[in-house]
C-alpha cells in the first residue's frame, strides 16, 4: 500500500511538501508489481500537485525490504521483464521527479529499497538501518542499481565482499563510507528530513534542479548508472535460468539455508 500526503506551508501556502509513504509494515514494505504501480502514480500526482520538495519513507520497522518474492514461483518469473519493465522506469521517474527529492531511510533497506534510495537526490539513514545486498542466499544478484553505487563509492573490494556474503551495513557505516547523506538517531531521523525538505520546499527550486541535472551528468559520465542497472536486469534473467536460482527461492519459501551447487 502507497500512501500520498500533501502538506502545505503555515506561512507561504504555494509551497507544498509531498509525503510518500511505504505502508505494508507487516511485510517490511516489500514491494509487489500492483505497488509499483501505485508507487509511480504517488509521484506522477505529487508531481500535478506542484510540490516543491518529496519525502519518500517507509511505515513501522523498515524502510523497504525489497522485492515481495512470498510465494513466488521462480520458474515462472521474468526476472528482466519486471527489472526493466517494472522497476526501472519507477526508478527513473523518481530520479527526474521536477522538485528535491528526499528518503528517509530506518530499519532493512534491501534490493529494490536500495534502488529507491539511489533513485532519491538525498538521502538521511537511521544509524541502526540495514544495508546491503541480500540476494547471496537466493542464487540471484544485486539490482536496481546496486553495483553502481557500490563500485563507485566502496570500489571494488568491498563491493564484492557485501555481494558474496551478503552482509548488511549499518546507516552509520554507509555515510561514513560516503553511500548517503547524513545519519543520526532513528527517533531523530522524520523530524530532521522534514526540516530540510521544507528549506527545500520554500527554496530556490530552479537553481536546485540544475545543479542536479550537472550532478547527473558527472555521475552518469563517471558510473553509468542507468547503463549498469540495464545489465543488471539482464544478467538477472539468466541467473533465473539456474540451479541455484530455483534452490534460493524454494529455501527462501520453505524457511530453511539453500543448499547450492554451483549451478
Amino acid at each position: 500500500m502507497i500512501d500520498l500526503h500533501i502538506h502545505t506551508h503555515q506561512e507561504q501556502p504555494q509551497s507544498k511538501l509531498g509525503e510518500i509513504v511505504l505502508n505494508n509494515p507487516q511485510a517490511m514494505n516489500s514491494l509487489k508489481e500492483a505497488d509499483l504501480l501505485d508507487l509511480a502514480d504517488a509521484y506522477d500526482q505529487a508531481e500535478r500537485a506542484g510540490v516543491r520538495a518529496l519525502i519518500l519513507r517507509g511505515e513501522g520497522k523498515g524502510f523497504c525490504a525489497g522485492r515481495n518474492i512470498k510465494g513466488l514461483d521462480p520458474t515462472d518469473d521474468d526476472a528482466t521483464d519486471y527489472l526493466e519493465n517494472r522497476v526501472t522506469p519507477v526508478l527513473k521517474k523518481m530520479a527526474s521527479f521536477p522538485a528535491p527529492t528526499f528518503a528517509a531511510v530506518h530499519g532493512p533497506c534491501l534490493g529494490v529499497g536500495l534502488g529507491l534510495a539511489i533513485a532519491s537526490d538525498i538521502v538521511y539513514v537511521a544509524d541502526e538501518a540495514k544495508l546491503g545486498s541480500p540476494f547471496a542466499n537466493l542464487g540471484a544478484t544485486l539490482d536496481s542499481g546496486g553495483h553502481s553505487l557500490f563500485f563507485e563509492r566502496l570500489g571494488a573490494h568491498r563491493a564484492m565482499d557485501l555481494i558474496v556474503t551478503g552482509d548488511l551495513i549499518s546507516g552509520k557505516e554507509a555515510v561514513a563510507a560516503g553511500l548517503f547523506s547524513r545519519s543520526m538517531e532513528g527517533e531523530k531521523l522524520l523530524e530532521f528530513t522534514f526540516a530540510k525538505a521544507w528549506a527545500a520546499a520554500t527554496g530556490a527550486t530552479g537553481a536546485f534542479l540544475a545543479s542536479r541535472t550537472l550532478i547527473h551528468q558527472l555521475r552518469d559520465q563517471k558510473a553509468g548508472l542507468w547503463d549498469s542497472v540495464a545489465k543488471e536486469n539482464i544478467l538477472q534473467g539468466q541467473l533465473c535460468e539456474t540451479q541455484d536460482y530455483l534452490e534460493g527461492f524454494a529455501a527462501f519459501n520453505e524457511k530453511r539455508p539453500p543448499r547450492f551447487t554451483g549451478k
